[in-house]
């Protein structure tokens, strides 16, 4: 696929969370930030994300079928509402992450949404990093590097993504290059919202600590979220990356307590985490960024800034739109890939080197609604 200037992509993410697909248009080469496209969000059924939990942690060989069915036609849904794009990005939904053991799954075939959509589709975006050795994750990176750019940073920066797992880039903008050495350096975090969002949906029947209200009254448990910072994840020098059930047991330790107290410690586990985090950057960030659906959660935030020795501000001061930031980030992936551009590299995945990671899957047909021509 020839692509020879800027192109308006389509991506969609389907988080760890589980609350639903955001979709996004990006006017981008894979290098620059054009513009900004118009976005959309779909927000799963109770049944649908109820079958969705049931698939977590799930591999090929085992049933997957019917929350592969979801994600299909979720996204088909959701992305033919959108005209005149060139390309897709499509994640699909993450059931199981394993890069050092069995590897890592996500649930969704492109090209069956290319022949849907009738709009060549960029999937699988995480496997050639891990059969290279890298984590397969977090693959954002690369397109806060091109933000950092577009927002003309000068000194180092980072974004901090609060969506099911949180996940930190660092970015060096005096480099040229995402995969230049020193440029990047990202990695998960510790849970951010998932595990929160489980409690109160178990206990409460809510989907989530709705503006961080059950944590505002709840009390710490300082000894719980002690022995959480001690698992030995936190010690492990970066890049690493998280399956979402990886702290199932801080999970079975809130068991005990009430709801508010369980909310509230788990937002300061989450907060501590991005804390113990900052602690390997490079050099202290100037501003940490903030982006996904914690950024909602003013308790967390407070919590967060309390932990932290630097600014934390919203990407909405930036001129983003933090909701949508992953979306925009694997239209700007798919660029890439169909450019044979890296995505991932030793300072985000720790791949042995710089990887071009997805499958481009064309249409065999026409388009199936108006679109414009691809380059």
């Amino acid at each position: 696929m020839k692509i020879t200037g800027p192109i308006r992509a389509l991506g969609a993410m389907s988080g760890t969370s589980l609350d639903g697909i955001d979709a996004a248009v990006l006017v981008t080469d894979g290098e620059r930030i054009v513009d900004f496209g118009p976005s959309d969000y779909r927000e799963y059924s109770t049944p649908e994300r109820a079958a969705l939990r049931r698939a977590l942690g799930r591999w090929p060989e085992d049933d997957v079928a019917e929350a592969a069915a979801i994600i299909l036609k979720g996204h088909d849904v959701l992305l033919s509402g959108f005209e005149s794009v060139d390309l897709i990005g499509f994640h699909g939904q993450t059931l199981a992450h394993d890069p050092q053991g069995r590897g890592t799954h996500q649930v969704g075939d492109g090209a069956d949404l290319a022949e849907r959509l009738g709009v060549p589709v960029v999937w699988d975006f995480r496997s050639a990093d891990v059969r290279l050795g890298g984590q397969g994750a977090p693959l954002a990176p690369f397109y806060h590097f091109a933000l950092a750019k577009w927002m003309k940073a000068t000194a180092p920066l980072a974004f901090l993504n609060l969506g099911g797992v949180g996940n930190l880039t660092w970015i060096d903008p005096a480099c040229d290059r995402p995969e230049a050495p020193g440029a990047l350096l990202a990695f998960d975090t510790g849970p951010a919202n998932a595990l929160l969002d489980d409690a109160l949906m178990a206990r409460t029947g809510q989907a989530r600590d709705e503006d961080g209200a059950w944590a505002a009254r709840g009390t710490i448990d300082d000894d719980i979220v002690a022995a959480f910072l001690e698992h030995g994840y936190f010690y492990k020098i970066p890049p690493k990356s998280l399956d979402r059930d990886t702290f199932r047991t801080l999970a079975e330790a809130v068991t005990s307590l009430g709801d508010a107290d369980a909310a509230a410690t788990l937002t300061a586990a989450t907060a501590l985490s991005v804390a113990a985090a900052l602690e390997f950057c490079p050099a202290p960030p100037e501003t940490v960024w903030v982006c996904g659906g914690g950024r909602h959660n003013p308790t967390m935030m407070r919590m967060i800034e309390a932990s932290i020795p630097v600014r934390l501000r919203p990407v909405e001061e930036a001129g983003l739109d933090g909701d949508m930031l992953e979306a925009q980030a694997f239209a700007h992936l798919a660029v890439r890939v169909a450019r044979g551009l890296p995505t991932s590299c030793e300072g985000t995945t720790g791949v042995r080197a710089a990887v071009s990671g997805g499958t481009l899957s064309r249409p065999s047909g026409q388009a199936a609604r108006p679109r414009a021509a691809v380059r």
